[in-house]
């Protein structure tokens, strides 16, 4: 591996022994460092609480102290773990030896992140923020890999593909097989690399390797002090709730009618078979179709797609979370529509719509036909929450509209109310009214952790990464993940005595899914076992020609992306609203900023959108947001 450090200090691991125990590491922990310790480059695979970012403050730190002029970087994929890995960890062991700061995308410090980096030893960012100073040669700004002597990159299973971890590494790779010689140590942290969708021991070893050769890494884990690890780290008692299909669902049944009925009045022909309404599959048919309408500016075919997903959204929340719920999106859906319809295929829609809201309403409101994953949930949480005063749990689903509805329902449920449930929602950053600033999520996770809040009702921001105390109850309802996301579920429940539950119906691919994430995490086990199995010398030629073939992969795709673009002049590019197809502006007004947002510089551009309410957007060096736009002619945002 290609690591640079000075040469005039060599670590001597016997004498670090005490000062590890110092320091607060387990013996496992100690065991999985080593390696890292002696300069090499390495992957920690440990469990979810196992400790791998202390373990990583260990490394930092002895790196600091035996290589004078050493600088650090800690990358993170998310925004919100900067301040936490900052305020949690680096800082109270490192922050009265060194100079630490930490730096994203909502603070100042990011317009100048090469200053920022020549005047600290360690930094602690997102990899965007790292990405952009590598790409961008403004002084100041401009960073250089070789500027590092150690980067520990968070959450490293995401270094593949196009993701930003993999851009990143992708430059050290060149760099080394070029010969350049003055390249950071890497140390990855990882619960879990998963199989990359294989099923077989072959292709999971395969993607291991990958994941190795990305990070320019070996991967190591507990084997001597394992169970120690296992005591440290116990698994919960895992559980699935299950419940039989709805016997009668004439509301679900009434939503098919109609979609039916819109299918009808598109005349598809046979080239567009429809596969089965209220299932995922069908929602990316009608996204499939939606873009054919754009593109061919057949505004009947894209209109009716638009409202299609909306009802499909409607079925996937019958049945998921309650029947009023799925009504009151179809009803917020269709509130503005009224406003807005500009042809006989808008006229249509909202008829249908209207013809039958009536009867939506009184079928969504009929408690016999009721979801009874519902109340399977109900008695899931009361069986832990009655029976603990301090029970703690997170109660994760798929999308921000089922976490609100959950929400809305814990929160009016007499029974769970009595039991002393105090619940709150958890999202990633964003923008919307179904998303949370990072503050609201600090001050969220902060009145978990003091007790004030006993409940979390997540999408999967709670899985990876966030520092959440332990949960004696983590609920999966209506989720399908693969094996890593489930594994950082389950390791959110670590008190003791813990219960990992799975609220499904009876024969629904949850169950399967869950099952098959089983199957999958054993045999990733066994994947990085063979893996450490291999004679170093075969590894290392296996690493070589795997960074060879990607780098070779990655320059041809470059040289395609950059004849794709000089087919078009910018000049000559139309943009159109992709509801009403009106031309709204050409190529060239579009200005990139920070290599990843496209604004538009034209100032004639106002005339042709409608201005509504201001959006949580972070202000640039040179821009500001202004306000939600919406086309003038059609509405269409």
């Amino acid at each position: 591996m290609s690591v640079f450090i000075s040469k005039d200090k060599e670590l001597c691991v016997d004498q670090q022994t005490s000062r590890m125990a110092d320091f607060g590491l387990y013996e496992y922990q100690e065991e999985v460092v080593q390696r890292a310790l002696r300069g090499e480059n390495i992957i920690i695979w440990l469990p979810t609480g196992g400790g791998k970012t202390r373990a990583a403050v260990y490394v930092a730190k002895k790196h600091l102290e035996n290589n004078p002029g050493a600088k650090v970087a800690v990358l993170v994929n998310k925004v919100h773990l900067v301040d936490q890995h900052y305020n949690n960890e680096f800082n109270p062991y490192l922050g009265s030896d060194y100079s630490l700061v930490s730096i994203s995308g909502d603070c100042d410090q990011k317009d100048f992140f090469g200053c920022e980096v020549k005047n600290s030893d360690l930094v602690i960012c997102t990899a965007q923020i790292l990405e952009n100073a590598l790409t961008n040669q403004e002084e100041g700004k401009h960073v250089e890999l070789s500027q590092f002597t150690l980067l520990i990159i968070d959450e490293c299973h995401h270094t593949h593909k196009e993701g930003v971890y993999n851009k990143i590494m992708a430059r050290y790779v060149a760099q080394k097989l070029k010969g350049e010689r003055r390249l950071p140590q890497i140390l990855g942290l990882t619960a879990s690399p998963g199989t990359g969708g294989a099923k077989s021991i072959k292709g999971a070893v395969e993607h291991v390797l990958q994941i190795c050769a990305n990070l320019d890494s070996v991967i190591v884990s507990s084997k001597v002090y394992a169970p120690e690890l296992k005591k440290k780290v116990p698994r919960p008692r895992k559980r699935f709730d299950i419940v039989d299909r709805r016997p009668q669902d004439p509301f679900g049944d009434h939503l098919k009618f109609m979609m039916q009925f819109i299918h009808d009045f598109m005349a598809l022909g046979p080239e567009f078979p429809v596969r089965e309404f209220g299932t995922q599959e069908y929602e990316a048919d009608v996204v499939i179709l939606e873009k054919k309408g754009v593109t061919d500016r057949n505004r009947l075919l894209a209109q009716c797609a638009l409202h299609l997903r909306q009802y499909n959204d409607a079925l996937l929340i019958n049945d998921t979370v309650r029947m009023v719920d799925a009504f009151r999106v179809l009803e917020s859906y269709y509130s503005t529509k009224s406003s807005t319809a500009m042809d006989g295929t808008d006229f249509f829609l909202l008829g249908l719509y209207q013809e039958n809201e009536v009867e939506l309403r009184k079928l969504s409101g009929d408690a016999r036909f009721e979801n009874p994953k519902m109340g399977k949930l109900q008695n899931t949480l009361l069986e832990q929450f009655v029976q603990g005063g301090h029970s703690r749990g997170i109660l994760f689903s798929k999308t921000r509209k089922s976490i609100c509805c959950l929400y809305d329902w814990v929160s009016n449920n007499p029974a769970l109310q009595r039991a002393g449930i105090r619940a709150a929602i958890l999202t990633g950053a964003g923008n919307g009214i179904n998303y949370m600033t990072q503050n609201e999520q600090k001050d969220t996770i902060r009145n978990f952790r003091l007790g004030s809040l006993n409940l979390l009702i997540s999408t999967s921001v709670a899985e990876e990464g966030l520092d959440i105390p332990e949960c004696n109850l983590v609920v999966r309802y209506g989720l399908l993940t693969n094996e890593i996301a489930q594994q950082q579920a389950s390791g959110r429940a670590r008190a003791s005595d813990s219960v990992y539950s799975v609220v499904a119906q009876a024969g629904g691919r949850e169950v399967r899914r869950e099952l098959l994430n089983e199957c999958l995490e054993d045999l990733t086990g066994r994947a990085i076992g063979e893996v450490q199995r291999m004679e170093p010398r075969d590894f290392q030629m296996k690493i070589t020609d795997l960074q060879t073939e990607a780098l070779l992969t990655r320059q041809l795709a470059e040289q395609l992306k950059l004849k794709k673009r000089s087919r078009f002049n910018a000049a000559t590019v139309q943009l159109s609203c992709r509801g009403c197809f009106l031309p709204v502006a050409l190529g060239h007004d579009i200005k990139v900023i920070e290599n990843a947002h496209h604004v538009n510089i034209n100032p004639d551009f106002e005339r042709y959108y409608k201005t509504g309410g201001q959006p949580a957007l972070k202000t640039f060096e040179d821009w500001e947001p202004g306000r939600v736009i919406s086309c003038a002619a059609c509405g269409r945002r």
